[in-house]
């Protein structure tokens, strides 16, 4: 049975999308405000956040709901480890430690692997859609922010493999569409993106301490004041 569960996962997670483009870490960052030592330890948890569901992933390329949504090319892994090197040098590894809400993250995507694997589908969408819609505009909101050329610290953003970014997401789409689950199931995956994007919205908060101590708290409470309507609402006006 097919449902039409790129549009379902659109619909289904607007609110959350739009909250989670209201925290205070996101908010200031589209308005061109990023501290590079906040920044940097968003990369360091998100590195554990991708490395966690490229392996689990990774595991799963015959299953017939998770692995034709595992496409190789959408991998985060090594642009991170590359950003890591840049802002914390060759011992990385050594320097970097999940924060608690990146912690529970990663539970969160080894649980769901093992218990209920197709589910892992709304945590791909919630975190490699983003990446390929938002990353150009976000790349250069960061590179303009904390005065940086190029690429270097910021791989994260650039798709290396893809070429055509409209196509390989209408392909991506149309794969989501096409996965063998009844309505059930769809529904569930619906859920637990939103629970992703809420897992992403912990993180988001646990960063802005870092972020207050090095702009303030008046400019932080002048930046935040105002919620702003979510990009895919926007986008759908």
């Amino acid at each position: 049975m097919s449902v039409a569960l790129a549009a379902q996962l659109r619909e289904g997670t607007k609110k959350a999308h739009t909250m989670a483009e209201n925290t205070g870490f996101v908010s200031c960052f589209l308005k061109g405000v990023v501290d590079k030592a906040s920044y940097r330890k968003l990369v360091a948890d998100l590195f554990f956040v991708y490395s966690a569901m490229e392996e689990e992933v990774g595991k799963l390329t015959d299953h017939p709901v998770v692995g034709p949504v595992g496409m190789e090319q959408l991998n985060r892994r090594e642009s991170l480890e590359r950003d890591l090197a840049y802002y914390f040098g060759d011992t990385w590894k050594d320097q970097i430690q999940p924060s608690p809400s990146a912690a529970a993250y990663v539970d969160r995507i080894h649980a769901i692997a093992k218990e209920s694997p197709e589910l892992l589908v709304g945590h791909h969408y919630t975190r490699y859609m983003g990446d390929l819609s938002g990353g150009q505009i976000l790349k250069n909101i960061a590179q303009k922010a904390m005065n940086m050329k190029g690429d270097d610290g910021l791989h994260f953003y650039v798709f290396d493999d893809i070429a055509d970014e409209k196509a390989f997401k209408t392909n991506y789409r149309s794969t989501m569409d096409e996965l063998p689950i009844d309505q059930g199931t769809a529904d569930r995956i619906v859920e637990e993106a939103n629970h992703a994007f809420h897992l992403n919205m912990n993180m988001f908060k646990e960063l802005e301490g870092n972020l207050i101590a090095a702009i303030g708290k008046v400019l932080f409470g002048f930046l935040t004041r105002r919620e702003r309507t979510g990009s895919t609402e926007a986008a759908a006006a």
